[in-house]
């Protein structure tokens, strides 16, 4: 094992600090971010070592082993102290990429919104968590309530065959008679509410879901920019 790839084994032990001690903030007593600043100063310098100690025999390939081991270290400390930015740059992309993927960002002051991207038909669409099953949904800023589909209603375990339906609402396919029911819990990302008003219509009368503003109205902050609908809690 040459001292190229003992120099990497220590670089990697203490990325493994890191990542275990990132609940905690501190690595031996070291703020987190100090301690990869350390861990990748460290490496620079053993590396320089290394390159120094062979460079009598084989200067030329000291010189090459040295550049590649020496950017490989920046890269993965870098990774771990910017790994906030690229987790945000990754979850921006992934939502632009997978319409209807809500991304969640957290801004300097430690608020938390969600963002989504316009689908092809023009509507916002994404995936709601109601009672601990994802249901597909359309934000829909026109509907009092949260509404479901009799078929998602199935799903969610809430009988609508059994249900009152004596609500008259309106939807796309025309008048159509709806049941109340509440639902115990409604999210959307790290957005959670409980207790939350809702619908379910008769069967063929509601084509999709609909996150309505029984939900929506409890937000703090929602506004539409371009393609983009931000949801903050």
């Amino acid at each position: 094992m040459n001292r190229l790839t003992i120099l990497l084994g220590i670089l990697a032990i203490g990325l493994v600090f890191l990542i275990l001690n990132h609940d905690s903030g501190r690595t031996f007593g070291i703020d987190n971010d100090d301690f990869g600043s350390l861990v990748m100063l460290g490496a620079i310098g053993a590396l320089l070592s290394a390159g120094i100690l062979q460079s009598r025999r084989h200067f030329g390939e000291s010189v090459r082993q040295l550049g590649i081991w020496t950017l490989i270290g920046l890269v993965l400390v870098a990774g771990y102290l910017y790994r906030g930015d690229l987790e945000a740059f990754g979850s921006r992309l992934a939502s632009g990429l997978i319409p209807g993927r809500a991304a969640v960002f957290t801004d300097s002051e430690g608020h938390q919104e969600v963002v989504l991207h316009k689908m092809l038909n023009g509507h916002f669409e994404t995936s709601v968590t109601v009672n601990g099953a994802s249901v597909a949904m359309l934000v829909d800023t026109g509907a009092s309530t949260v509404a479901l589909t009799y078929e998602d209603a199935e799903t969610l375990g809430l009988d609508p065959a059994n249900l009152n339906y004596t609500a008259r609402v309106t939807t796309a396919n025309g008048l159509a008679m709806a049941a109340p029911v509440t639902l115990s819990q409604v999210a959307i990302g790290p957005i959670v509410r409980t207790d939350i008003r809702a619908t379910v219509a008769e069967q063929g009368k509601l084509d999709q879901s609909l996150l309505g503003m029984s939900f929506l109205s409890t937000l703090d902050f929602l506004q539409m920019q371009t393609d983009e609908l931000r949801l903050r809690d």
